[in-house]
């Protein structure tokens, strides 16, 4: 083997992604609050950008009397235009009108479990207790139900224990015990009073069983019961909001109806003794096996609408969100045309001032020359690629506009299909690019602000050879259940006969799968006696 430098030449093929193109395709995906951040950051990181101001898009300035002349028209007052449009009180808007966003500032709200434990705090519990009821908040989820069972608050509870006892064993033996009793377990014996209290008397109370928690060692830990565990899982449930604690939702159900007091009623039967025949709507069984008419067990039901199956949601920390929209659609002159929703987004152009020291390059070491280089190619492709995004998203939005007209003129039950390739294959780019415009982006129209991908849905055939769009059948669907009769509802059968009749070909299985997604309840179940 000979040993050496050598040189050889080879041939393969490589593709490489420019670092540019990755951020010019990240732009593209980025909704518009996410691109004007974005901006700032690369105005504040790049020096040869600036920010274009309304009064500096003009190039040339007027001379000083074309100036002087100007002003003196600007000062006559032109009273057909203000017959014809009004008079502006405050002005004429600027052409660049830079709206700041303005983050949401995170503050503290209570939620359920702050909610629960103020009320905790008002009962006369002791200090063992509080920390068995700090175990039952800890596994109540946010709709309000008890997400872990007994057992398993037991077993996270007493370990929680044995490990207090190890520790204050080991700080026995080192003669470090505290000398004020605090962390001492005694104070977590069954029956310890909360030293201290300033409760008021009226104030429901909770004692601990007198029953022997554990083996009669003095030094075994004092475990919880499950007789304490059902006395505080009871507590808990007398909460507020009424429902709250319950481990299934016919619980829930029932703790609020004994809230209310109506458990001498047939709704609290219903629920508490044949709760599945219920939830099945099995009105007849339900009516003979307690001996009333069917519409007597409807009305009962009815009554439920009343409850909250969730009541822990109405503390929920949960904000609202609100959207931008990046393109904006409005009939102009019996025509639809689209709009760049970009006011508030900065308006970028190279620096004068940089460029003229760019010029001067025999001042400049080859350090500086390089720096001047890459930042001013930077600043260059910037601009190219905000354009081309924003020509990129008018071109899709002007297509979906076109191709869309019968559901931005008659409704939802008129959109067509509409698929990505469909789209990238007229304006020639590639699916992946249409993607990225669509993603996470709003638009308003006269129908509503609405996501991109709103617009884009599978078909279905029909018999005249158009395809039908598979959101506009789920429309008619809802439609048809909406205006059937209650008493005889149609079945997955007779609205396939129904689309068939409308020239639409369409499967049971499929009638079935967009009623579910609608969250439209079987014939069986949405039948009224």
């Amino acid at each position: 083997m000979r040993t050496g430098l050598s040189q050889h030449t080879s041939l393969r093929q490589e593709l490489r992604v420019n670092p540019r193109l990755y951020q010019a395709m990240d732009m593209l995906y980025m909704p518009m609050m996410d691109l004007q951040q974005h901006l700032k950051q690369e105005l504040l990181a790049n020096p040869f950008l600036e920010l274009l101001e309304p009064e500096d898009e003009t190039t040339e300035q007027p001379a000083a009397e074309e100036q002087k002349e100007q002003k003196e028209k600007e000062e006559e007052v032109d009273w057909e235009e203000i017959l014809l449009n009004g008079f502006e009180v405050g002005g004429t808007r600027e052409q660049y009108e830079q709206l700041e966003y303005t983050e949401p500032v995170t503050v503290e709200t209570r939620n359920l479990i702050d909610h629960l434990r103020e009320q905790l705090q008002m009962l006369t519990l002791t200090p063992r207790q509080l920390l068995l009821a700090e175990e039952f908040l800890g596994n109540i989820n946010e709709e309000g139900y008890l997400a872990a069972s007994l057992d398993e608050i037991l077993g996270s509870v007493n370990q929680l224990m044995a490990g207090h006892v190890e520790r204050d064993g080991d700080g026995g033996e080192d003669g470090e015990g505290g000398e004020d009793g605090e962390g001492n377990l005694e104070n977590f014996g069954p029956g310890t009073p909360l030293s201290g209290s300033t409760n008021s008397a009226s104030a429901p109370a909770v004692t601990a069983p007198t029953s022997p928690l554990s083996p009669s060692s003095p030094s075994s830990p004092p475990f919880y019961t499950m007789n304490e565990a059902e006395d505080m899982l009871a507590v808990i449930q007398r909460l507020d909001p009424s429902g709250t604690g319950a481990r299934d939702l016919r619980e829930c159900l029932l703790i609020q109806l004994v809230e209310l007091g109506d458990t001498s009623s047939l709704t609290y039967r219903l629920v508490n003794e044949a709760f599945p025949d219920l939830i099945a709507h099995r009105w007849n069984d339900l009516a003979k096996r307690f001996g009333v008419e069917p519409a007597a067990v409807q009305a009962a039901a009815d009554q439920l609408s009343r409850l909250d199956p969730k009541p822990g949601l109405k503390y929920s920390e949960q904000s609202d969100g609100y959207i931008i929209p990046d393109l904006i659609v409005e009939k102009i002159g019996g025509r639809y045309q689209v709009f760049l929703n970009d006011t508030g987004m900065p308006r970028l152009r190279l620096s004068r001032s940089y460029q003229e020291i760019a010029r001067d390059k025999k001042k400049m070491t080859p350090e500086n020359r390089e720096f001047i280089a890459s930042k001013m190619n930077s600043a260059n492709w910037m601009i190219q690629a905000i354009e081309q995004r924003r020509q990129t998203m008018l071109k899709v939005m002007n297509f979906i506009v076109d191709r869309q007209r019968d559901f931005f003129e008659k409704g939802i039950e008129y959109l067509k299909p509409l698929t990505l390739r469909e789209v990238a294959e007229v304006i020639n780019m590639h699916e992946s690019t249409v993607s990225r415009v669509t993603n996470e982006k709003y638009v308003q129209t006269p129908r509503g602000v609405l996501p991109l991908k709103f617009f884009f849905s599978s078909a279905l055939s029909t018999a005249s050879g158009e395809d039908a769009s598979a959101r506009s059948i789920r429309a008619k669907l809802e439609k048809m259940v909406g205006e059937e009769n209650s008493a005889k509802p149609l079945t997955d059968q007779q609205i396939v006969h129904l689309f068939q009749e409308q020239g639409i070909q369409i499967a049971r299985r499929t009638v079935a799968k967009y009623r579910d997604q609608l969250g439209i309840l079987p014939a069986r179940m949405r039948k009224r006696v």
